[in-house]
């Protein structure tokens, strides 16, 4: 199988690592709007450059997309136009409509399309999954999920991201949905800079908390940071009527006990996302290699994007407004 990567930056590069170990893939071609990276990972990789994407969807039976964001729905659609099955890291597109116009696109012509939420894939997600599926967990009365980055982000980075609810609880709220099997129907959303500036000239925040209700009338509470000083942080805590469990709380956690008995802190704490997920980052390309060949059907679909990115943008109006919103209102 030909695979085709577009954008080899911070996310496309270690994908196109990971479809270098996979016995199904003969050839990895590589493409980046900037010419000079796109040359320079192919030579460092042993890769083959293509100039162009358009060249690029002629030449390849699978596509993984890792340009830059606001790349994304021009690429995927072009993708799905040449029905090329492609795996999208997210978003579609910071802009709902957009997203709409390229999902209602895929079920037109019918191509499979993988989106990059990766924690479906991890361990732990999915065995909260399985846990709340077979009824372990009895009653779900609250959950919480917790995300904190090691250090800020770049100035760059930060301009495009889409702001903090786009950006990085996009993929709480996949998880939430994918672990409970509920909708989330109402978000209350407070955000604030506490420290680092940058980010209030993007009109963004370095730290933010959301209470959510589901369809089935559990809470949750999401917490966010920019910076934590001891490493990658990313947790989902649940509360049932039997049983209470924690996805994220391994010997590499980033989160000091004061007890004089608990537990110490890990030796070596995760130092971005790529270490964190890096099991699930391989299972999630793994699983869109048989999607591309029709081994299994899509388990993270363009049509959960957009349910991710609605609870996203609540939480931007719900912040605006100092309101709680309900996911009704976000059409």
């Amino acid at each position: 199988m030909r695979v085709g990567v577009a954008g080899v930056g911070r996310i496309g590069r270690p994908h196109a690592e990971r479809l270098m170990a996979h016995p199904d893939v003969t050839e990895i071609l590589v493409q980046d709007a900037s010419t000079e990276l796109a040359r320079s990972v192919a030579h460092d990789l042993d890769l083959r450059y293509v100039p162009t994407y358009d060249e690029l969807l002629e030449s390849v039976d699978a596509l993984v997309i890792a340009a830059t964001t606001t790349a994304h729905a021009e690429l995927l659609q072009a993708a799905v136009e040449a029905g090329v099955p492609t795996l999208c890291e997210k978003p579609i597109s910071h802009d709902l409509q957009r997203s709409r116009e390229v999902v209602a696109l895929i079920h037109r012509r019918n191509v499979p399309v993988q989106m990059g939420f990766q924690r479906r894939f991890d361990p732990g997600f999915q065995a909260a999954a399985d846990l709340v599926a077979a009824g372990g967990l009895g009653t779900l009365y609250t959950f919480r999920t917790t995300g904190h980055d090691p250090e800020p982000a770049t100035e760059a980075y930060i301009a495009g991201s889409g702001g903090m609810f786009r950006d990085f609880s996009v993929h709480d709220f996949d998880a939430i949905r994918f672990v409970t099997g509920e909708e989330v129907v109402q978000v209350y959303a407070q955000t604030t800079v506490r420290k680092w500036d940058i980010y209030g000239r993007f009109d963004d925040c370095d730290t933010a908390i959301a209470t959510c209700t589901l369809s089935g009338g559990a809470l949750g509470l999401l917490s966010y940071t920019r910076h934590n000083p001891l490493g990658y942080d990313i947790r989902m805590e649940l509360f049932g009527s039997r049983d209470s469990v924690v996805v994220g709380w391994d010997p590499r956690l980033p989160l000091r006990s004061l007890e004089p008995t608990g537990p110490p802190l890990g030796a070596k704490p995760y130092p971005d996302f790529h270490d964190r997920f890096a099991d699930a980052y391989a299972a999630e390309v793994d699983a869109f290699l048989d999607v591309a060949r029709g081994r299994q059907p899509v388990r993270s679909t363009a049509d959960d994007a957009v349910e991710a990115l609605r609870a996203a943008i609540a939480c931007d109006i719900s912040s605006r407004e100092n309101r709680p919103v309900a996911l009704a209102e976000v059409t």
